[in-house]
């Protein structure tokens, strides 16, 4: 038989909103501590899940929201032992953020995330770079940290709905996470780099969003991790959508 009454520590007259109310002058609240990874084994957690982590931001409370693991000021939960490979936002952790990538914080991790696995249009086939017309998009961004405004840059240009590499990356949802792009050229490279830790890659060619021109753009291999230029409109070029945290 469940208890139905409020219960009140330290006080005897609970506030009549809480069905648990605690006060005290001298003592706290203390929920489970634990590690980010250990919070992150936690199967099906419910929405107003709190726990203490203990290695997040140097400590930090967190509660879960129904999608993710959030600080109290709203802010996505990060934790100070992230690695490549890792399980995490919807993906594969693919890189952390170096001194000198756009988006580095001494002070909190960010890096890039990879889809757990390629996107497909048709069992065996790639994905076209073009929507049936060239165009010059002006997606020139290679660096680290230009993947995602080349995808919407390509996306404005292009237009849709309609099955090209920047557009599906752009309508995946994952975990609950929507904010997928194509990587660009350095991003790309990067998961060449950590591919094996990643998993689920193929030995053949990638698309990247950065253009090269109005005709062609980059590629990269995952069998040498070599780099160049394709024609827009070969289907034979995988897609591998990733995110930042």
């Amino acid at each position: 038989v469940g208890a139905k009454a409020q219960v009140g520590i330290g006080t005897t007259t609970p506030d009549s909103s809480a069905q648990l109310d605690v006060r005290s002058t001298t003592k706290g609240l203390l929920p489970p501590r634990m590690t980010g990874a250990e919070r992150n084994a936690i199967v099906n957690p419910a929405a107003g899940l709190m726990i203490f982590c203990t290695d997040c931001n140097n400590g930090v409370i967190q509660v879960y929201n129904g999608t993710h693991w959030t600080s109290p000021t709203g802010s996505a939960a990060t934790t100070n032992n992230l690695v490549v490979g890792q399980f995490f936002r919807g993906g594969i952790i693919a890189y952390i953020y170096q001194p000198g990538d756009l988006g580095y914080d001494p002070s909190i991790p960010h890096g890039l995330i990879a889809g757990v696995s390629d996107l497909i249009i048709s069992t065996g086939m790639g994905i076209p770079w073009w929507n049936g017309v060239y165009v010059s998009t002006n997606a020139t961004g290679t660096a680290i940290g230009t993947g995602s405004s080349n995808t919407s840059t390509i996306v404005s240009a292009q237009g849709g709905p309609s099955d090209y590499a920047a557009y599906v990356c752009s309508n995946y949802t994952n975990a609950g996470f929507s904010d997928w792009y194509l990587p660009s050229k350095d991003e790309l490279n990067k998961l060449f780099i950590n591919h094996k830790l990643i998993g689920g890659f193929s030995i053949n060619y990638y698309w990247s969003s950065t253009e090269s021109s109005s005709t062609n753009a980059w590629r990269q291999y995952f069998g040498s991790g070599t780099q160049n230029t394709a024609n827009k409109s070969s289907n034979t070029i995988y897609v591998r959508p990733v995110r930042y945290f």
